[in-house]
């Protein structure tokens, strides 16, 4: 591990919400569909950060999706398909939490979505890596370092 970085094994468990001063960009079929700095990242054991954004900043719609899932800290996500007009329509792109758990009330009104689906996604300027796996929504930066879960035979 170099300076700077950090080990998502010393990650905590339950998982941590926290604000962070960082500029997340995500742009898809030449679409800047959100460029926001009010960013918080939730870390949990084994994953890369997971970050969640402002649902009124997107600047494309957000729409329901029928997928549900339950976190065992975080309650029940609501996923959505992300419309980029003339584009695309990336389906189960990414998901919120209606009514986070009373532990988590950074999570209101923010959407996460996964990074392989776009194009660009960047964190300060870096183009992050998706996590391994199709379940999981970490992104990894330089800044972060593995083994991490998701990949083959980690899932539960």
């Amino acid at each position: 591990m170099g300076p700077g970085q950090e080990s998502v094994w010393d990650y905590p468990r339950p998982p941590r919400a926290q604000r962070v001063s960082r500029r997340v960009r995500i742009v898809h079929g030449g679409v800047l569909m959100v460029d926001t700095d009010d960013v918080v990242r939730v870390l949990e054991t084994s994953h890369p950060p997971t970050y969640y954004l402002p649902r009124a900043e997107f600047r494309v719609p957000l729409l329901p999706s029928s997928r549900l899932t339950m976190c065992e800290w975080k309650g029940e996500a609501c996923y959505v398909d992300v419309d980029v007009p003339g584009v695309a329509v990336l389906r189960d792109a990414g998901w919120w939490y209606p009514q986070p758990d009373l532990r988590y009330p950074q999570l209101n009104d923010r959407v996460a979505v996964y990074a392989g689906p776009f194009d660009e996604v960047t964190v300060d300027g870096e183009p992050v890596t998706p996590q391994p796996g199709d379940f999981y929504g970490g992104w990894i930066t330089t800044d972060v370092v593995g083994p991490f879960k998701g990949g083959p035979g980690s899932r539960s």
